[in-house]
């Protein structure tokens, strides 16, 4: 394979594909996080609550470690894109840069509202402080809309047409960033990103629920973000089919190499499970004319399949299959979990009491995060062997120079350096005391209604006493007690 046979592509596709893995799910919390924040302090406001109040400053502190360290990972990615990728930035950085410096305006207006935020608890009043957390989120978003923009481009190449030296002439930057493919790629991701941080959050504070810690301030951490990743859950899946036919029309190629589909067909069926073993699809269960339906919205429409794509076009297929599995297995199990909570409220506005709903909530945020990394896969590895589809190839946009290897061996220790240094600082944050009156335990009436204290299953005032607090878990971003 060509991998094998340049040591040096394969080590800077790698080593991308480490700082990208990295950093996207610190990019997700970074706009996900606000956005709970904002949800818990403006509860507080309404309501009096003291608890969405000690919720929203410990979750701010955490939002600030996690945007210092999300600057760091993503200064090393632009370093990477020059120095590893010279043939891309080199001839296309006129056409693309536009959205790269827009989104080093909305880091800037981040970083500047973090600061005010985090500084102005107890200096402004109640309200004004919230409107300066709004800035946040908003520049947030902003941030990964432009950084898709770029990667959007690199699906669906416009703004430009290629001189005859190759190189891009009548570049119109405006109209590369706004390419066809952003509007559905970057909302997948944006919502991707609020799941995420969702599903993720929640865990910590489902972990510390499990283990019977089932004060008002756990209660509420895991009942706020929980219901924002089961809410968009179900969007997930309408903007998933749309993006799934935008990838339809104008990459086919990535949609059979998705679908393990080798032969052109009508109506083509839609396999499920199946793995791509030896050139050809086995195993699974096949939805007859299923493809053609969610391709094209007709169960007769032709779909295209790899025998229409030269050998060295194809992306590599077993890999792309198994993430595009992946990613749609944890998306159906999370809105599964995400309908559970639904009908549970309906009937009874409370959440569901079986502690497997609260296993399976834990479980959720790491499968959210195998679900982005499983859907980057597919955006990424499915493209290949293009680097900007079928206008410049991976493998002449790399850089030249010998070594590119080290420099990926010198940054995995840097990685893991990085990953240990922010646990370790969010374990502290988390062990911030708690108030006496957030740290006692609370039970429910039949309503799920917190009342009194003692443990769910016990009349209030028959509990034990309650232990000493501890950090929910490794990774506990907002101090579950």
């Amino acid at each position: 394979m060509l991998l094998a046979a340049d040591p040096d592509l394969m080590a800077a596709r790698q080593q991308m594909a480490l700082s990208l893995g990295w950093h996207i799910v610190v990019a997700c919390l970074g706009i996900g996080f606000p956005v709970l924040v904002l949800i818990a302090e403006r509860r507080g406001i309404r309501t009096g609550d003291v608890a969405y109040q000690d919720l929203a400053r410990r979750w701010a502190k955490s939002l600030s470690v996690l945007f210092a360290v999300g600057a760091v990972s993503g200064t090393i990615l632009s370093f990477e894109l020059g120095i590893l990728w010279p043939g891309l930035m080199g001839r296309f950085g006129d056409v693309i840069g536009l959205p790269f410096a827009i989104e080093g305006i909305a880091f800037f207006i981040e970083a500047i509202f973090i600061g005010i935020y985090l500084y102005g608890w107890d200096r402004l009043s109640p309200r004004a402080h919230w409107w300066t957390g709004v800035p946040i989120a908003v520049a947030g978003v902003a941030s990964a809309f432009f950084v898709v923009a770029a990667n959007a481009w690199m699906n669906r190449p416009e703004g430009f047409r290629l001189g005859p030296d190759g190189r891009p002439v009548d570049v119109d930057p405006w109209a590369a960033m706004f390419n066809r493919a952003l509007a559905p790629q970057a909302t997948h991701m944006i919502v991707a990103a609020l799941m995420v941080s969702g599903f993720l959050v929640a865990s910590v504070y489902g972990f510390a629920l499990l283990r019977g810690r089932r004060t008002r301030l756990n209660q509420l951490g895991f009942a706020i973000p929980f219901a924002v990743g089961a809410v968009f859950a179900p969007v997930q899946v309408v903007v998933g089919d749309w993006a799934a036919r935008s990838v339809y029309e104008r990459q086919p190629a990535k949609l059979a190499a998705l679908e393990g589909l080798n032969q052109t067909q009508a109506g083509a069926p839609l396999n499920i499970g199946g793995l791509y073993i030896g050139g050809e699809l086995r195993g699974g269960i096949d939805v007859p004319r299923g493809l053609s339906l969610l391709a094209h919205h007709d169960p007769s429409a032709v779909v295209h399949g790899l025998d229409e794509v030269p050998p060295a076009d194809r992306p590599p297929v077993p890999i792309v299959r198994v993430a595009f599995q992946v990613m749609v297995g944890v998306g159906t199990l999370l809105l599964g979990l995400s309908v559970w909570l639904g009908l549970a409220w309906w009937r009874r506005r409370a959440p569901p009491r079986s502690r497997w709903f609260l296993r399976a909530a834990v479980v959720a945020g790491p499968l959210a995060v195998v679900a982005l990394e499983s859907g980057w896969i597919v955006t990424e590895v499915g493209r290949q062997p293009w680097i900007v589809y079928q206008v410049l190839r991976t493998k002449d946009a790399v850089s030249t120079a010998s070594g590119l290897r080290y420099g990926y061996y010198a940054l995995v220790p840097v990685y893991a350096a990085l990953t240990v240094a922010t646990i370790w600082v969010l374990r502290l944050l988390g062990r911030t005391p708690v108030p006496a009156t957030l740290a006692a335990p609370v039970g429910e009436n039949s309503q799920g209604v917190p009342v009194g204290t003692g443990r769910p299953s016990e009349p209030a005032g028959t509990s034990e006493p309650a232990g000493p607090s501890e950090p929910a878990g490794p990774s506990n971003p907002a101090g579950a007690r």
